[in-house]
């Protein structure tokens, strides 16, 4: 679903900051060679995540759900000069992709790549974190907040994706779309918590920025 007409979708980015050389290689990399290349952030949403990294100027870093590092290298611009990522996936068969481009970018050193099932990988991280972006499978995105809240540094952020669900989250939904289920039960987790303050913007498919308090 476009919330917004391609014309406008077109004239955001035109207005916004150029992607970067490297990152507009990975994109086209991964449009000629990787099945699904929506998933991508892309242009638009990776300059946001870009923006927000470098006004959070975060020393550590977590990401869930890598896919071929897009996203990763946006949040690596912001990071601090002794800093490290953490990203996660279950994709085997997409690590050597990622870590092609992670070592032709200036922080190839300071990101781990964790292969596996995040809601395993996360509690053995002994790391605080300044900022986590939320890109992963739906149905555990209550699981991941739980476990991340802990780990967070206040005034950390997390950076959820998706939450708009192609519109799905104000539709009515179908007893077996449980992807659609857990993000309105998400969505209203954020909201309520007392933990966080939130809010969610419409960018792309919906973004959320929570603030630990």
């Amino acid at each position: 679903m476009h919330f917004l007409s391609q014309d406008l979708e077109d004239y955001i980015e035109h207005h916004s900051e150029k992607e970067p050389a490297l990152l507009a290689a990975l994109n086209k990399e991964t449009y000629q060679k990787i099945l699904l290349p929506r998933m991508l952030s892309g242009h638009f949403q990776g300059r946001v995540l870009s923006m927000l990294s470098k006004l959070i100027r975060p020393l550590n870093i977590l990401e869930i759900g890598t896919y071929t590092g897009y996203s990763a290298l946006c949040l690596c611009e912001g990071m601090q000069t002794t800093g490290s990522l953490h990203t996660i996936d279950i994709k085997e068969e997409l690590v050597d992709f990622q870590r092609k481009h992670f070592d032709l970018s200036p922080w190839g050193t300071q990101i781990t790549q964790h292969l596996g099932e995040a809601t395993t990988i996360i509690p053995d991280l002994d790391v605080k974190f300044d900022l986590v972006f939320i890109d992963a499978d739906k149905e555990n995105y209550i699981n991941y907040f739980e476990m991340i809240v802990p780990k967070m540094n206040q005034g950390g952020i997390i950076l959820s994706d998706n939450v708009l669900w192609s519109g799905k989250v104000v539709q009515e939904v179908h007893k077996n779309d449980i992807s659609t289920q857990i993000l309105i039960e998400y969505n209203k987790l954020l909201r309520d918590d007392p933990r966080i303050e939130t809010v969610l913007l419409p960018i792309r498919d919906g973004l959320t920025v929570s603030r630990v308090v």
